[in-house]
């Protein structure tokens, strides 16, 4: 909401870590949450790669991943990077010298996994192509991928045995001189996750990328997401997150951008405060904001819009937003600017007319920002 106070007790204390660059863009420190997606495409379908990122790149993201599993891919990459409008993580596993390669044709980050990238000769050799061509190194740990000698210690994966893995990592590129990566401990296990940040969290300074994987399909995927990230994000940790979900990776990044904003942690967009609807209700609202999500999708400025069946909650919501409109009786409703009711509004004019009005204040709001700068 840009008419209301920051509340102290909504106020979250980020952890405090060291901050990196993927690219252009600042990780950790207090720098802005970045929202991450990767593509799925076929890295080789280079066209379709690009459309993929750039679509992605529109919808919010601030770094986008590529996956570069042969040497075909390798090269595919150097024209992928090129025509980027945001930095390219490239997701390495393996073949040590796809990293080698991805360094050399631009990749910003590289995402690598100790439990299965080889030995720390081999590691040493991508750490060297890392810091020759001013690229960052992600340490992604997978439960479902950890070392077998961690494996066999614990007996099976376990937040510990996450956690270890991941900071003899560390270790590997701090005995490197290499400080410049940040780090991820995944699990698909909500539980097994959350325990091995936390953890993490304590154990080092450097940035840390969130991630629930293997979520599953929109909804489930959405939730456990949700969940997980959310109580971590609550607690201060995270400096990057990604919402893995079996999906369009556009879809990932509205529900990565959506978890930040109820938390208070980044704002994009038009938050849309609506009611589930009920026999109450002065206009069909479940429509109405499947309509109005569509049409202000190109809408980029934080603010905020209710859209309330009835006069119960109706005018308390419009009170909290920037633009509300409150069903009523006899085919109209009360439109809400800047929380105080402004005039009436016919159901069949409302949809045109709350464009209008929030395209009017995303407008005032840019200028007045711009004012400021």
């Amino acid at each position: 909401m840009s008419h209301n106070p920051i509340r102290p007790w909504r106020n979250i204390e980020r952890r405090k870590s060291r901050q990196i660059m993927v690219g252009n863009v600042p990780v950790g420190g207090d720098a802005p949450i970045a929202v991450q997606t990767m593509t799925n495409t076929l890295t080789t379908d280079v066209a379709a790669t690009i459309a993929q990122i750039q679509a992605s790149a529109e919808a919010g993201a601030d770094i986008v991943r590529v996956s570069v599993p042969d040497e075909a891919s390798s090269k595919a990459l150097k024209e992928i990077v090129k025509e980027s409008p945001v930095p390219i993580v490239a997701d390495i596993h393996f073949h040590y010298k796809r990293g080698i390669e991805a360094a050399e044709a631009g990749a910003a980050c590289l995402r690598i996994n100790p439990g299965n990238i080889g030995d720390e000769k081999r590691v040493a050799e991508v750490i060297r192509a890392a810091r020759d061509h001013n690229c960052s190194i992600r340490i992604g740990v997978n439960a479902g991928s950890l070392e077998k000698h961690l494996l066999d210690k614990y007996g099976e994966p376990c937040p510990d045995a996450m956690v270890e893995s991941g900071l003899d990592h560390i270790k590997i590129l701090q005995d490197h001189d290499f400080h410049n990566f940040k780090i991820s401990v995944k699990a698909s296990d909500v539980f097994m996750s959350a325990a091995a940040y936390q953890a993490l969290s304590e154990a080092t300074d450097a940035p840390i990328h969130l991630g629930i994987t293997e979520a599953g399909g929109f909804v489930s995927g959405t939730i456990k997401s949700a969940i997980g990230l959310g109580q971590l994000l609550w607690m201060g940790i995270g400096d990057t997150i990604r919402v893995s979900l079996s999906a369009d990776p556009v879809e990932e990044i509205k529900v990565g951008y959506e978890i930040l904003k109820s938390l208070g942690l980044r704002h994009r967009g038009v938050n849309i405060i609506s009611c589930p609807s009920c026999a109450r209700q002065g206009f069909n609202v479940i429509k109405t904001v499947e309509t109005l999500e569509d049409r202000l999708a190109h809408i980029k400025t934080p603010m905020s819009l209710s859209i309330i069946g009835c006069v119960v909650n109706g005018p308390g919501e419009a009170l909290m937003t920037d633009v509300g409109f409150t069903g009523g009786g006899a085919g109209s409703g009360m439109v809400y600017l800047a929380g105080k009711a402004s005039h009436k509004m016919s159901n069949d004019q409302m949809v045109d007319h709350i464009v209008e009005e929030v395209e009017k204040k995303a407008a005032q709001l840019n200028a007045e920002e711009g004012a400021a700068e």
